[in-house]
């Protein structure tokens, strides 16, 4: 059985700069079972309903600006899987979740720069499933317990976003200095997650301390709570990675057998 897996993807630029949780990424694709298949979860496509990329071929989508030349260069041409899409969809119809299929739709960053560093190869079929950030983390629970089975197809599902994600408080100037209110939270965090306290999670933000100031709004963090469901009743959690970027993102990796 394929585990489930949260990945924080900080920055577009942690594609191209060496920093430990690059290392990280580029080593986590050799140390697990290659799956036949990839469902990304990516904090980057929210959607009124829960919607996946059908297209045989999805694109590269260089959802960002500012950033140099040499990062818009970068693509991720990984087949796309339309019978997945369609699988997925029944799983969630099954669940009592309405799914639509895009046929359009490409892959984001939150989905393409963490592959790109670990499948360089870019040989494993992948699909991607939006989020729904005004149903907030139960719903995304809900949502990923829908997929549990998938884990038994040898499909992995693997949900992108990041433990902190406050981008007005970026330290560009002072990456190493990790203030206490990153710190304290992501500490709450990680005892939630490995205790298993559900209930605590889903209420994050009104129990884990400076919530909204490492999280101004839930999407960054919504994956997680994929991952968590999709793991299944009684799943293990294990921290694969912490580190911090720019000071206040942290780069925080699980997974859930």
């Amino acid at each position: 059985m394929q585990p489930t897996l949260f990945l924080s993807h900080g920055s577009p630029m942690l594609a191209l700069q060496d920093i430990p949780a690059r290392d990280f990424l580029a080593g986590l694709g050799g140390e697990l079972a290659r799956p036949d298949a990839i469902l990304v979860v990516s904090a980057h496509w929210e959607t009124a309903v829960p919607s996946l990329t059908s297209t045989a071929a999805p694109e590269t989508i260089h959802d960002f600006f500012g950033f140099p030349p040499a990062l818009f260069a970068l693509t991720y041409p990984a087949p796309g899987a339309p019978d997945l899409a369609a699988r997925v969809a029944d799983l969630l119809g099954d669940a009592g979740l309405r799914a639509a299929l895009d046929p359009r739709r490409g892959l984001d960053h939150g989905a393409w720069v963490p592959l790109l560093l670990m499948w360089p190869a870019h040989d494993i079929p992948v699909v991607q499933l939006s989020i729904q950030s005004a149903l907030g983390p139960g719903h995304h629970v809900q949502l990923g317990r829908a997929l549990t089975q998938l884990r038994r197809e040898n499909v992995l599902v693997l949900a992108s976003g990041s433990f902190t994600h406050n981008l007005r408080a970026l330290q560009r100037s002072d990456a190493g200095a990790e203030p206490e209110w990153v710190t304290r939270f992501a500490e709450w965090m990680d005892t939630a997650i490995m205790a298993r306290r559900m209930c605590d999670m889903v209420s994050y933000r009104r129990l884990a301390p400076f919530a909204a100031e490492n999280h101004p709004t839930d999407e960054h963090l919504l994956p997680l709570f994929v991952a968590i469901g999709a793991g299944g009743e009684g799943a293990v959690p294990t921290r694969l990675h912490s580190s911090t970027d720019l000071g206040v993102l942290r780069m925080d990796a699980y997974r859930f057998d």
